[in-house]
């Protein structure tokens, strides 16, 4: 088996042997999708139309809505085809792009994650240098350097973990991840990929720090602000945020850093559910019902105002 699985593809873990099943994971997940491709695609759009919210904290938030929509286009529109075929094949070649194009869009969401806290810091603690740190150019440079990272990150693990030879085809996940394909491994080859996964998560683990002392540093400097609304509004920016950090890094952890041979596979597919859908759905409402910026965005947008101009280039506010 050790050669074929570049021919025959791999088995994916079915949710349910029940036909009436399948189709009901599938309205599910179509409803999940569509919710967040919305949600997403409707922060974009108001970011780009307003030119109030040409600053970078909403520059980033774009990013990080761009990125949210390419993770679960990377492995929903597949498990949904799937579940309405009654099949669980994928081939060879959808394998590695869902490996190469899941972490690409992860890893962005982690470092785009970091920059936004950095983000907040200055605006909070060092407000007179926030538009000489975080300008215009310094934006466009932490962001295309994330998408860089992520790619050549990505790039590197894919090519390690289809450099082994598999034993087997059969995947217990509903998508290709990289965990499950290591058990497949027949080759000392597995190894290497170890090596990479060891060195990352050293590296979440330092930037996992560095962002605790970030909050704990906004937070000791928001506390001495002395208006009352002065702090409501610093912590409004900051704890969604934070909420979003705390929920990719624990999801991202459980999956990838704790040993699954004590884990029922029932339990282990919905955790993997969770940590490759519920950031991407809760990112939009946990940035936009408590924002009061992009709600009156929003509702100009609802009255089609800006139909009647132009659209406007985005170009960050100094």
């Amino acid at each position: 088996m050790a050669n074929l699985t570049s021919t025959s593809g791999f088995l994916l873990l079915e949710f349910s042997p029940v036909r009436e099943l399948q189709v009901l994971h599938f309205f599910l997940f179509l409803a999940l999708y569509l919710i967040i491709i919305m949600g997403n695609l409707l922060i974009i759009v108001v970011i780009v139309l307003d030119h109030r919210l040409h600053i970078p904290m909403y520059f980033f938030l774009m990013n990080l809505a761009i990125s949210d929509i390419g993770s679960v286009s990377v492995t929903l529109p597949k498990s949904m085809f799937n579940l309405l075929m009654n099949s669980t094949h994928i081939s060879y070649f959808e394998c590695v792009s869902q490996i190469f194009f899941f972490l690409v869009f992860e890893c962005f969401d982690f470092t785009i994650l970091i920059i936004m806290a950095h983000d907040r810091y200055v605006a909070i603690c060092n407000p007179l240098q926030y538009e000489l740190i975080m300008n215009e150019g310094a934006c466009v440079q932490m962001t295309t350097i994330a998408w860089i990272a992520s790619i050549l990150y990505s790039g590197l693990h894919t090519a390690g973990t289809f450099s082994m030879n598999f034993c087997s085809n059969i995947v217990d996940q509903f998508f290709c991840e990289i965990p499950k394909l290591m058990k497949l491994s027949c080759s000392d080859l597995y190894l290497v990929e170890v090596g990479f996964l060891v060195f990352s998560y050293i590296i979440a683990l330092g930037c996992f720090i560095f962002i605790i002392k970030t909050y704990v540093r906004i937070f000791t400097t928001v506390l001495k602000i002395p208006s009352k609304q002065g702090q409501h509004k610093a912590l409004s920016t900051c704890l969604p945020h934070l909420l979003v950090v705390s929920l990719y890094l624990f999801s991202a952890t459980f999956v990838y850093a704790t040993p699954h041979s004590n884990i029922s596979p029932d339990l282990d597919l919905v955790f993997a559910v969770i940590y490759t859908i519920l950031p991407s759905l809760l990112n939009p409402f946990i940035y936009s019902l408590r924002n009061k910026e992009i709600q009156t965005a929003l509702q100009k947008l609802l009255t089609l105002k800006h139909l009647y101009g132009t659209v406007p280039r985005f170009v960050l506010q100094r």
